[in-house]
Parts: C-alpha cells; sequence; structure tokens
C-alpha cells in the first residue's frame, strides 16, 4: 500500500523565509518574475501583445492590500489547478510547451514566496477565450477555485496579498516603490508602481542610438557613482557568449583587499538576481566591480547566486580574458594610464602574472621594483646591469644591499608579495639572466684578506668565536665597502628558521617541544658575523691584545649589526649587549679591572 506525502505549508513558508531567502523583500522580485514570463509566453504567440506590469499598492487609510496586474497570457482554470496549487512543480516552461530558454522562472515556487508577508493570495487570471478564473490560497494550505461572473476584459492576470499580521510594511507603498526599482529597473517590459515608472532606460550594458563614445562613458561614470559609490578609474566592456553575458567592468580608483572576495551586480534576461554575486571573475581580477546581464547562467534555487558549474568556470575564464586584453592595450596604447593603475592595482596584475606569460612581460616593462640603485622596472635593470640579480626576502636586502652596492653589485628585493615567483620564471617570459643572491654567495663576493692579514686576525677570529658561540653565529674577517661599516650580519632563510624554531623550543612545554625537536635536529644553519677589515674600529678590535676588551668589542659590534640588519633581540643578545655596554663604560671611567 502507497501513500502520499502531506505537505504543512505553514513549515515550508518558515523554511522559505529563514532557509532558502536571505529577505522577505524577494517576493516582489518573483511577483515581477511571474509577470514577466506570463507577458514572454503571450509574445511568443503574438509578438505585438501589450506589454505592462503595474503595482497598486493601497493608500494611506485604504485596505492594506497590494493589487499587481499584468498583460501576459494568464491561466486557464486547469493550469490554475496544475501551476497554483502544486507545490514544486516546475515553471509554465514546460506545462505550457515553451522552452526553458524564454522564461526567467526555474523553480515553481515563486508565488509561495508572497506568503511570507501575506496570509492570502487572491489571483484573477484570463487566458485568450478561455473564461476568466479566481484562485484563492491561504497560508494554512488551504485553496479554493471559482469562475466569476464578472470576466476580465483580456487576457492577463491580477494578484492580490492580504498582508499578514506585522508584515503590513512590505506591502506600503513606498517598499514597493523602491523593490520594483531595485529589481525590475532594466527590464525591457515597462514596470509601473501606481502612477509612477520604476525602469530606468538605458542599461549599463546597452549603447543609445546616436550615444557617442564620450557620451556613454560619462553616462557608465555616472552609474557607478551612484550605484558603487566612487568614480572609476576606467570601465571595461565585458561579453562571454557562452553564457550569454555582457556587461561593464568599473576598475576601483583605490586599492583592493585581494583577500576579499569580490561581489558583483548581475541580472538574469535584464532583471537583478544579486547585487552580491562571487566567484563571476578570477580571484585575480579583485580591483574592477561588475554589472552583467546573462541569459544562460543558472541561479540556485534561491536566486541570489549562480549555479557554480562547468559554465560558469567557462565564463569566469573568458571575461578574465577580456580584463587581460584590456591591460594589454593599456601598454601600447596609454603608458602613463598604465603606470597610474599600476601603482594602485599591481597586487591583481602580479598575482594574475604569476601564471600568465603576457602579463608577466607587462610588469618587466612597466613596474619598477625595489632596488639597492633605487626604483626600477625589470626592463631598466636589464638593460642597465644585463643579469636580473635578486633576494628573495625583504630581510636579507635590507642586510645586504648597501654592502652589495658599495661592491656595485645591483641588487632587486623580491620580498614583496609574489614578487619571487614573478623572478623565478622571468626568464621563461623574457629573455634574460637571473640569479638568486644569498647572504653565503655576497660572502663569497666579499674580498679575502692577504696571507699575512689573514694569519694576524687568526687568534682574534677564534676568540670571536669562541664568544659568540651563544649566539649561533658564525664569525668571518673579509674585506669590503663601505669602509664605514665595522661589521655585516647575513642571515638567510634557513637560518632564519632555525632561529625561531629554536626560540620556540626553549620556551615549549615538554610536549610541543619533542614536536620541535623534528625541526631542530641535523645540521644546524647559522647567521654570519663579517668583519670588515677595511674599518678602522674592527681592526683595533682585533689587536687590542686585551681578551676582556676584545670581548667587549666583539659582543658590541655584533649587537649594532644585529641592530642595523633590524634583527630582534634575543635574550642571550640583550645580555651580550648589555655585558658590552656596561663593560666598556666601566673601562672608560677607569673603574678597577
Amino acid at each position: 500500500m502507497s501513500f502520499t506525502f502531506r505537505v504543512d505549508l505553514r513549515g515550508v513558508v518558515d523554511l522559505l523565509s529563514h532557509h532558502l531567502y536571505a529577505t522577505p523583500r524577494v517576493y516582489v522580485r518573483e511577483l515581477l518574475q511571474n509577470a514577466v514570463d506570463a507577458i514572454t509566453a503571450r509574445r511568443l504567440a503574438d509578438p505585438s501583445a501589450a506589454g505592462e506590469i503595474r503595482f497598486e499598492p493601497s493608500g494611506p487609510g485604504g485596505d492594506g492590500l497590494l493589487r499587481v496586474h499584468d498583460t501576459g497570457i494568464g491561466l486557464t482554470e486547469s493550469q490554475v489547478h496544475e501551476l497554483l496549487a502544486t507545490i514544486g512543480r516546475s515553471s509554465k516552461r514546460d506545462d505550457l510547451g515553451f522552452a526553458r530558454h524564454e522564461f526567467l522562472g526555474q523553480f515553481g515556487i515563486g508565488l509561495l514566496s508572497c506568503f511570507m508577508v501575506a496570509d492570502e493570495i487572491r489571483v484573477v487570471t484570463r487566458c485568450g477565450d478561455h473564461p476568466t478564473v479566481s484562485w484563492t490560497g491561504h497560508s494554512d494550505g488551504r485553496y479554493s477555485v471559482e469562475l466569476p461572473a464578472e470576466q476580465r476584459a483580456g487576457a492577463g492576470t491580477t494578484v492580490t496579498l492580504v498582508p499578514r499580521r506585522g508584515e503590513e510594511h512590505w506591502l506600503s507603498g513606498e517598499t514597493v516603490r523602491e523593490l520594483a526599482g531595485f529589481y525590475g529597473s532594466m527590464l525591457p517590459i515597462g514596470v509601473r508602481v501606481g502612477d509612477d515608472e520604476v525602469t530606468a532606460g538605458l542599461a549599463p550594458w546597452d549603447t543609445g542610438a546616436g550615444e557617442s563614445a564620450q557620451q556613454r562613458r560619462a553616462r557608465l561614470f555616472s552609474y557607478a557613482e551612484e550605484v558603487f559609490g566612487f568614480v572609476p578609474f576606467d570601465v571595461v566592456d565585458l561579453a562571454a557568449p557562452e553564457g550569454g553575458v555582457r556587461g561593464v567592468a568599473f576598475v576601483l580608483p583605490a586599492p583592493a583587499n585581494p583577500a576579499v572576495r569580490v561581489a558583483h551586480r548581475v541580472y538574469l534576461k535584464q532583471m537583478l538576481l544579486s547585487e552580491s554575486v562571487e566567484g563571476l571573475l578570477p580571484p585575480w581580477a579583485f580591483f574592477v566591480r561588475c554589472v552583467v546581464d546573462t541569459t544562460e547562467l543558472r541561479p540556485t534555487a534561491s536566486r541570489e547566486a549562480l549555479y557554480d558549474d562547468g559554465l560558469l568556470a567557462q565564463v569566469r575564464d573568458t571575461l578574465g580574458d577580456g580584463l587581460r586584453g584590456w591591460l594589454a592595450r593599456l601598454g601600447t596604447s596609454g603608458p602613463e594610464r598604465l603606470r597610474a593603475f599600476l601603482a594602485i592595482h599591481h597586487l591583481g596584475v602580479k598575482a594574475l602574472a604569476v601564471h600568465d606569460d603576457e602579463m608577466l612581460r607587462l610588469v618587466h616593462q612597466w613596474w619598477p621594483f625595489e632596488t639597492n640603485v633605487g626604483p626600477l622596472t625589470l626592463a631598466e635593470f636589464q638593460d642597465r646591469y644585463g643579469v636580473v640579480r635578486y633576494t628573495a626576502s625583504l630581510d636579507e636586502f635590507r642586510q645586504m644591499a648597501p654592502v652589495a652596492a658599495a661592491q656595485r653589485i645591483p641588487l632587486i628585493n623580491a620580498g614583496y608579495v609574489y614578487d619571487t615567483e614573478l623572478l623565478s620564471r622571468l626568464s621563461a617570459a623574457v629573455d634574460t639572466a637571473v640569479e638568486v643572491l644569498s647572504p653565503a654567495d655576497l660572502t663569497l663576493r666579499l674580498d679575502h684578506l692577504d696571507p699575512a692579514d689573514a694569519e694576524t686576525v687568526r687568534p682574534f677570529t677564534a676568540l670571536a668565536q669562541r664568544i659568540l658561540d651563544r649566539q649561533g653565529v658564525e664569525v668571518t674577517v673579509r674585506a669590503f665597502d663601505p669602509p664605514s661599516l665595522p661589521a655585516l650580519y647575513l642571515l638567510d632563510g634557513d637560518a632564519a628558521f632555525q632561529g625561531d624554531m629554536l626560540r620556540a623550543r626553549e620556551s615549549a612545554d615538554e610536549l610541543w617541544g619533542s614536536l620541535l625537536d623534528v625541526f631542530t635536529t641535523g645540521a644546524e644553519s647559522r647567521s654570519q658575523l663579517v668583519f670588515n677589515h677595511r674599518n678602522p674600529l674592527a681592526r683595533q678590535a682585533m689587536s687590542t691584545g686585551d681578551e676582556e676588551l676584545t670581548r667587549f668589542a666583539v659582543e658590541g659590534l655584533f649587537t649594532q649589526a644585529l641592530l642595523l640588519a633590524r634583527q630582534p633581540m634575543t635574550p642571550a643578545a640583550t645580555a651580550a649587549y648589555n655585558q658590552s655596554f656596561l663593560g666598556l663604560l666601566s673601562r672608560a671611567m677607569g673603574a678597577p679591572r
């Protein structure tokens, strides 16, 4: 024996209002959708048929009802039973034999959403020469159908909403006028609220008859300021024929946070789907806000987002290609504009260039990088010095930049986001030699001492190494410029990681300490302290003949080099600094040893 499920309509309405739809205001969108579909269906049979949607809210002191009239195809009595009284039934497109593509509605629950704001829905409808049908539905699941004696003058439908207690404001004239304009301002069918026209006229993606490029640009700038609240840096026309997408991208005039998901304004067959649709563009295109219309992309059940399927992925790539093309054209036709754009949105372009050779060539040509010889584009750096030489972290650049410049070694700072990835693959897009310079490499490029000087400083090197062993530092003596620098502290990435792990190990409990031991055991990578034999103070420290004074000098020069490299002072380094300072002060004041 089989049975049929029973549906508690109040429970379904609660489900719609609290879980499917974000807000009750969507009831206006669903009424518009039904009316547009009805007019579309009628025009398929009679292209000259009138098309109008009119909202008639109750005025002050009125009955509080909202009436919505359309000049669409209407329904017969059998269609009323079939479509209005069956929850979950597909909309007109199937039952009337029309293709899905022609209609906005896809879920058959549009009218049901009106129960979020109404306790009773009345529908009076007439289809062609068929008699007028009156359907009344209640939020408790009851409905009735009648054939009234009074006939409608022509085909069409009137929907009347009787407000729920506490929801009367949703049916007020002011609210309905605002929502009808919000959802339906771009519709090609006239929409009125009372005597007021709410359709906006020319859509952003359209060009008016006789409208010049300058006039359209001015109109789009005004639209962006009104809708998005900013005057755009530029506007870019977008199209993705496979998804029936056409629209405009507005380039932000100020930097955007790449970590924030970008939301766009999307219309479905010229009716607003949502003003916060995500995933329409590639993640790197966070520097634009879009308004687009689509005829093919699928909305989700709530009709407030797009279904993330293969078609949307294809459209996303096509729209990304459009923005990429705009950037390339800007590089050839408006270099100054491109420089201004990059000054604002270089992060987005860099993110794209990580995977795109054309954009990498654009970055190579136009974006100035920080170097130890001043800001230069990669193209300028290549032309002047041949080899594109860089260091991969900001700390390493700060340590090495002045010394490398004094040795006539030009160096690029690739420590900012995306820079290392870009430079590591530069040779694949541009014919150039690329080289990474590490602190260890720089040490090898510094001048070694002649044999006699090396033998003279050997005792000092051994003593300094014993003093600084507890700091995890390897001591070296070299001769380098500038001679004003007594010592150079160099820390590469591996040594920095080992140092962080060791400091964490010292402060960890037994459990975490055992886990951190995995990272701290094995070959030790140490930072380097390079004493400069060309510096008078360093040479003096190497030849004091007083072990205590040498200890104070070594510890003082070590902490000074640490601070110049902008490295944190560890407890051990702080203790060395205090001991050096107090010891040297004591010696200077002649205190007894």
